[in-house]
């Protein structure tokens, strides 16, 4: 049986005008209109992936900036008791639309059920909080997001002509409900690999807290136990690629090892274009901060809007209105992609031990 969830209903609402508005049937405490909109976002950290400070901070503000409402973006760091103190802060302060990514279910779900009590709207951004009471989930396709990470190292493996090649896994934390839907998504693609003996599994380890410092770790006992004979690193994002690349290097076997990704930051984007990684997975930002920022601005204001989809909770099992846009696979020949998108700029992944890769990439 599959864990995670089963999305519903239309797919591809990627912005604020595709959204439907429609009447309150929530069913539960709204923020009402005679107060005045104020929203509230608690990013998990900027220790996982440097994209919540470089990209989904910015693109909420200047949602919310351009619709003219108030907002507080604070940043638990990775610090549960730091996340639970925050939305107390918020709730006290007014917030009448709340949005979290969660750093786990359990530290997530009181915190949007004590929101919701005080009739507080609430949203999960990127991350489903499991039995959780959020309004919304915006997202990205996440069992895509590991599809394509599957599909990628598959792709890598096949042009470097490896035979029967050792898979390590390096999974995100299994407290985050998105890393169990990227391994759905790249088992279904690599266990068919696994069972018929094409492919052989050499480690499965899971990174608690998406902690880098311990990925490399966790990198380096899984090759010493593997002889060193590890053929290609199925990593859920680009910083637990590049832990995976810091030991390869080491052992003289960067570029030689191909190593998945996501996020596409300027790390894994120059691990692309130097040839120690493989590829990663890009989600357009924008949108799903977009999309979030605007179902906010309406809760805020106590309005709903219609998103046209849903997705299960696993736990619960109660449907939640959703939003869920498509991630893209970037290979060397698309890497410009990320930076034409304004994603990241050509400063941050062409420095100068970069600009001749950028040029020879068609990065101009």
């Amino acid at each position: 049986m599959r864990k995670g969830f089963l999305a519903v209903g239309a797919v591809g609402l990627l912005t604020l005008g595709s959204l439907t508005a429609c009447g309150d049937d929530s069913g539960g405490d709204q923020a009402g209109s005679d107060k005045t909109p104020k929203i509230g976002v608690i990013l998990p950290d900027s220790k996982s992936s440097v994209r919540w400070e470089s990209a989904d901070r910015k693109f909420l503000q200047a949602a919310f900036e351009a619709a003219g409402v108030q907002y507080d973006i604070q940043n638990a760091q990775g610090d549960k008791n730091a996340f639970q103190t925050i939305a107390d802060q918020m709730i006290t302060s007014g917030v009448t639309a709340l949005m979290i990514v969660n750093l786990d279910s359990g530290t997530g779900k009181a915190v949007l059920d004590k929101a919701r009590s005080q009739g507080v709207a609430t949203i999960d951004y990127d991350r489903l909080t499991l039995g959780g009471s959020a309004e919304y989930y915006v997202s990205f396709d996440n069992e895509a997001v590991g599809k394509l990470q599957g599909e990628g190292l598959v792709k890598c493996l096949t042009d470097a002509k490896v035979e029967k090649p050792a898979i390590a896994y390096l999974n995100g934390s299994p407290t985050d409900n998105n890393a169990t839907l990227f391994k759905n998504g790249y088992d279904s693609v690599l266990k068919p690999k696994f069972d018929s003996g094409e492919y052989t599994q050499a480690a499965d380890d899971s990174v608690p807290d998406w902690d880098n410092a311990q990925a490399a770790t966790i990198f380096e006992q899984q090759l010493t136990k593997a002889g060193g004979k590890i053929d290609g690193v199925l990593s859920a994002n680009d910083g637990l690629g590049n832990a995976a690349i810091s030991v390869l290097r080491k052992n003289n076997l960067n570029g030689k090892v191909p190593v998945t990704g996501q996020d596409a930051d300027p790390q894994g984007l120059q691990n692309i274009l130097a040839g120690d990684q493989c590829m990663t997975v890009y989600k357009a930002v924008k949108q799903e901060a977009d999309a979030a920022a605007g179902l906010a601005i309406a809760l805020a204001k106590g309005e709903r809007k219609e998103t046209g989809q849903t997705v299960k909770d696993p736990e619960s099992g109660r449907d939640v209105a959703s939003v869920l846009l498509t991630p893209k696979a970037i290979y060397k020949e698309n890497v410009k992609d990320v930076i034409a998108d304004g994603y990241v700029t050509k400063e941050e992944v062409c420095t100068a031990d970069f600009a001749k890769l950028c040029t020879e990439a068609g990065i101009s």
